[in-house]
């Protein structure tokens, strides 16, 4: 019971970030997503269900379970949302540590995007996350 409420906590935490990160620039959605489906097959099948029919997220998810890869449209537009962000935490008031830590953090989640594969649909010229 127990373990089953921790994966269900780390479910909605990992989802709900991934929600704002739909709308917020910078905090990426497609990675927390990712987390949540991992997270909600563990103790939540109802969610897990959820986000892999989902009409926006389902396909991203589905790609991730099938290839382990992310396509390259996603890589492009997670590493432009980033950089963004980056210039803006830059040119702002914050304290100077916050800054540094927003940024590696921003840089580390794009190192590991960016060294996952493509995965077949970009291979195929496709840049739709469906394979033909």
């Amino acid at each position: 019971m127990l373990n089953r409420l921790a994966w269900r906590i780390l479910a909605v935490l990992f989802v709900g970030l991934g929600l704002i990160g739909a709308v917020v620039p910078g905090l990426p959605t497609t990675v927390f997503l990712l987390l949540g489906a991992w997270a909600s097959s563990h103790g939540w099948p109802a969610l897990n269900q959820w986000l892999v029919t989902h009409p926006r997220f389902g396909p991203a998810i589905q790609h991730w379970q099938r290839h382990r890869a992310i396509p390259r449209r996603a890589k492009v537009a997670a590493a432009l949302t980033m950089t963004i962000s980056a210039v803006l935490i830059g040119q702002s008031s914050i304290l100077l540590w916050v800054k540094w830590l927003l940024i590696l953090t921003m840089g580390g989640v794009l190192i590991w995007l960016c060294t996952r594969p493509n995965g077949p649909s970009d291979t195929a010229g496709n840049s739709n996350y469906h394979e033909q």
